[in-house]
């Protein structure tokens, strides 16, 4: 006699009941028919129901809303164990690869590779366990992959509108409309006046403030009719209104004056005619850049102070460390004396929460990357306790993986301050943009030569050529004020200005 069960037991407990050696499952036999197994025991034969496992989307940063498939690493139908790289998957800030977490074997590809815009929680893939019948899978109905995004539809060079000819008939002449001043328009209103009744004397048929106020004066003088003049019914020929457009109920107050479009000011383009213009996709880290731009700016309260550096002491310091092989960068230096700083004074070593500052133990410096996919800052960890040369070898891996896209979620978040330097590209000094939830950013510019009074070890006072660097200083009043930011930067200055400091 056969039975037939349908079991909600997870895939472990499956496992053991299929692998048990006790009861009527001693004899069993495992025969795979995709979704379920049929196991033949002492007593019949059962079935149980194995669910396939899906692969979803998942969120590999905090800021992160959806992911594009890059590439999938494995093959419908090949094995993959636990912890084997399934597919590469683009997020806001890099290229992160997804994990298997179960052994079993790829069953379905929903989503192929170059897919883009794939929601948070969206089914990807699907696997089975190891000996089913992966062919026979099936995606499940409650979860269906994503349409493919519909193609832009291009917009009609002229657009008309199909109007009835009874219609047309029926409508009465539109009266004509003027192009107002603000001065004019304000005019108008107040003193209850229709433009109509008056000329425009304006550049391109503007009715002006004088227009305006000649018309005030001849309706004080008594030639202006009172009230604004509405279009009448004529009295000597009757024209019948169709019956199904109803005569618009009388304003109840002064009407506004549009801007008309006829006489335009000039010939308006065809933006969005064919050829006119080329669409660029933009990539998950262009529009989640552009959406932290735009919170950056629109809730945090920028201050900003600059200082000039004398960079003689690090160039010659640098110059010297060549000569022994060591290759160290000025950004090198300036990031060591931010860290400095920032162990020196904690004050500004805080970010904003949204409820309030908080204090940060650690001192993780953000190092502004320039990629082709947008600008990348990965986080060099506890910089204030690494030596110069730590500190590049460090800056160019993460530079390098952040260009490659290969940066590791911790690599990018979090972080403490951040530094922007633009000095290769030319850039005499610039503001950069808060990157939240930290409180300051630090834009640094090109070092140039300049002629300065300076004194020598005897008092003397004479003429020095010195190599200056301007810094600026973006932070967020909130909880780094003016005298704060001053004083970090007269610390950094000093700390930059004689690397002795800086050990």
């Amino acid at each position: 006699m056969a039975a037939s069960l349908r079991l909600g037991c997870g895939r472990r407990a499956l496992r053991y009941l299929l692998g048990s050696a006790s009861g009527g499952w001693a004899e069993a036999g495992v025969t795979s028919l995709g979704r379920g197994v049929g196991c033949r025991g002492l007593h019949g034969t059962a079935w149980l129901w194995v669910d396939p496992i899906k692969i979803l989307m998942p969120s590999l940063s905090p800021t992160m809303e959806e992911g594009n498939i890059v590439k999938w690493l494995k093959k419908e139908g090949e094995a993959v164990s636990a912890g084997d790289a399934l597919c590469e998957i683009e997020t806001d800030k890099a290229v992160v690869t997804l994990d298997s977490g179960e052994d079993g074997i790829l069953a379905k590809i929903v989503v192929e590779e170059g897919s883009k815009g794939i929601q948070l929680g969206s089914l990807i893939g699907l696997m089975v366990e190891e000996g089913a019948d992966w062919k026979q899978v099936e995606i499940p109905k409650d979860v269906s992959p994503q349409p493919p995004p519909a193609p832009p539809v291009s917009a009609p060079l002229v657009a008309e509108a199909v109007v009835p000819a009874s219609a047309t008939k029926a409508q009465p002449a539109r009266k004509l409309l003027f192009r107002l001043s603000p001065a004019a328009r304000n005019i108008l209103e107040m003193n209850n006046i229709d433009a109509s009744q008056g000329t425009p004397t304006g550049p391109r048929g503007i009715f002006t403030k004088e227009d305006a106020l000649k018309l005030v004066h001849q309706k004080k003088s008594g030639k202006l009719a009172e009230s604004r003049p509405s279009p009448a019914p004529s009295t000597t020929t009757a024209v019948p209104s169709p019956p199904q457009a109803p005569p618009a109920p009388p304003a109840t107050g002064p009407p506004s004056y549009p801007r008309p479009m006829i006489p335009p000011v000039s010939t308006p383009g065809q933006p969005n005619a064919v050829g006119t213009f080329t669409e660029i996709p933009a990539s998950n880290v262009r529009r989640v850049i552009a959406k932290r731009l735009t919170e950056s700016k629109s809730t945090i309260p920028h201050a900003y102070a600059t200082a000039d550096c004398d960079l003689g002491a690090v160039l010659k310091l640098r110059q010297s460390l060549i000569k022994d092989d060591i290759k160290v960068s000025v950004n090198d230096f300036i990031i060591k004396a931010i860290a400095v700083t920032l162990k020196q004074m904690p004050d500004v070593n805080v970010s904003w929460d949204g409820e309030g500052p908080k204090q940060l133990s650690s001192i993780d410096i953000s190092v502004a990357v320039a990629t082709d996919r947008g600008l990348i800052t990965p986080i060099l960890k506890d910089a204030a306790a690494k030596g110069i040369q730590e500190i590049a070898l460090s800056v160019k891996a993460l530079a390098k993986k952040a260009r490659d896209g290969k940066l590791l979620p911790e690599e990018y978040q979090g972080g403490s301050f951040s530094v922007s330097n633009l000095g290769m590209f030319g850039v005499d000094e610039f503001r950069a943009v808060i990157n939240p939830p930290q409180s300051c950013i630090l834009a640094v510019g090109r070092s140039r030569p300049q002629l300065r009074l300076s004194e020598d070890e005897e008092g003397n006072v004479r003429l020095q050529q010195h190599d200056l660097v301007t810094v600026s200083m973006s932070s967020d009043s909130r909880v780094v004020d003016d005298e704060l930011a001053t004083k970090f930067l007269e610390r950094f200055k000093a700390n930059l200005e004689n690397p002795a400091r800086l050990y």
